[in-house]
């Protein structure tokens, strides 16, 4: 495997001895000094050109980077709105365990490129990044919640959870955990979220889809966390789905009482005591109550 020197050097040295790339930023985990390092992490890079045209579709061009284990164009996918000056993106998986996600952008479009905190500037030929910080996860730290969103968030949470009583009890296994891992683990993960916050005072990230709770939550919590991920039967299913409202309820508690904020506790009891009817209503039954 290409060490990260090596990937870099490649990544630089490209740009450095092509005319039409103007400058070259790092994107991501790899730019940013608080993330944990190691060999899995993404090379997000963007190439600033003169003209995005020449590199759309020039497979004998990326072949420079490595071989290719695959291939995805994700701007020519289905459904997919093109980007400002016919930007583009390769994204590169290679052989040897590297990857490159590579955007193409226009560089007279620079104003129109997104900015993000986790950027570290290899190169630039004209100038085009003055005064860019260093580069950081500023952008990526957990918000406090507004009450409002905190309430919603609550209610979304309950509101699922019969959806995924009625699927088990029914036998509809793919709906049910459709509706387990879609839906009320969004609003589980963004309770998470918000918990982190007020465990940090906002200064830290769980990670994108909660890849660091472990560093964060108490042992009890990350052990409910982890009675939530169920094996593929129904009662495996019953119990995570038990597991993600006690998680739920200790996590929103903990927020509630930072903010101030009301933990709706009657719609919590009845909802539990709903989904625990359900559980044990024999097959045949003909009434829900």
């Amino acid at each position: 495997m290409r060490s990260e020197q090596e990937m870099l050097d490649l990544i630089l040295g490209t740009a450095q001895t092509d005319e039409r790339i103007r400058a070259v930023i790092l994107n991501g985990s790899r730019a940013n000094p608080n993330t944990p390092r190691d060999f899995f992490q993404d090379f997000d890079v963007v190439y600033l050109v003169t003209d995005p045209g020449p590199f759309k579709n020039n497979y004998a061009w990326i072949r420079r980077f490595g071989e290719l284990m695959i291939l995805q164009e994700p701007d020519d996918m289905l459904g997919e709105e093109p980007r400002p000056g016919g930007a583009f993106a390769y994204l590169m998986q290679f052989t040897d365990g590297n990857r490159i996600d590579l955007t193409i952008f226009p560089a007279a479009l620079r104003d129109q490129l997104e900015d993000d905190s986790q950027t570290r500037v290899l190169l630039d030929k004209d100038g085009l990044f003055p005064n860019i910080p260093p580069a950081s996860d500023h952008d990526y730290l957990p918000q406090p919640p507004s009450a409002r969103a905190f309430a919603e968030c609550c209610n979304e949470f309950w509101w699922v959870c019969p959806y995924a009583a009625k699927g088990l009890w029914r036998g509809e296994f793919p709906y049910a955990r459709h509706i387990l891992e879609e839906y009320a683990r969004a609003q589980l993960m963004k309770m998470l979220t918000w918990y982190v916050g007020v465990q940090t005072g906002f200064s830290r990230s769980p990670g994108k889809l909660g890849k660091y709770l472990q560093h964060y939550l108490p042992a009890e919590l990350w052990s409910l966390l982890l009675q939530t991920c169920t094996d593929s039967d129904y009662e495996s299913t019953w119990d995570a789905l038990f597991a993600m409202g006690r998680l739920f309820r200790a996590a929103a508690a903990e927020v509630a009482a930072h903010f101030g904020y009301a933990y709706p506790l009657e719609d919590d009891r009845r909802v539990t005591a709903h989904l625990e009817h359900v559980r044990h209503l024999p097959k045949d039954a003909k009434e829900m109550y």
